[in-house]
């Protein structure tokens, strides 16, 4: 039960980080912040991008705790949910910082999504962070020529750490 509430969290966090992405680009709900974020087309570490995705989220991953705390019929569910959840963030903070930075580093996507975004200034296309799955599902995604020298773990392990983390 715990494994399936994290497979969950994770994924269904992925779509809540293209929906709300796709959300900043409608100047009417988020855009005023974003549209700085792309003119300035840096992020803000890995620990500082987690810490924006997981501050809207605590209200809902402390009821889940509680719960958890509270009923130990629920725990495991409750738990795995949190621990998919906040990995979920973790991982879309650091795909989001690779990709300003390094984005051969994201070798579970075809394309980095993130990193064509912004290089192209695809203001319509391109929504995903982490992965690229929602893109393709709702039609966003637009492919453009990318091919880096070396690309993920040829770069070796080291690579991967050689990321802003604050």
């Amino acid at each position: 039960m715990a494994l399936a509430a994290f497979v969950f969290a994770f994924v269904f966090g992925t779509l809540v980080e293209y929906v709300m992405h796709r959300w900043m680009h409608d100047r009417r709900v988020l855009g005023a912040r974003h549209a700085e974020h792309h003119r300035v087309g840096t992020g803000q570490g890995v620990l500082g991008e987690f810490w924006d995705y997981t501050l809207p989220g605590v209200p809902v991953i402390a009821g889940l705790l509680l719960g958890a705390w509270w009923s130990a019929r629920f725990r495991p569910l409750g738990l795995g949910f949190v621990a998919g959840d906040l990995a979920q963030m973790f991982f879309a903070a650091y795909a989001h910082q690779a990709q300003h930075e390094r984005p051969e580093l994201v070798f579970w996507m075809r394309l980095p999504v993130h990193y064509v975004h912004h290089h192209h200034k695809q203001w319509h296309h391109n929504f995903g962070i982490s992965v690229d799955w929602w893109d393709r599902a709702f039609g966003t995604f637009k492919s453009v020529p990318w091919a880096p020298e070396k690309r993920g773990l040829a770069l070796g392990a080291r690579a991967f750490l050689r990321v802003r983390w604050w």
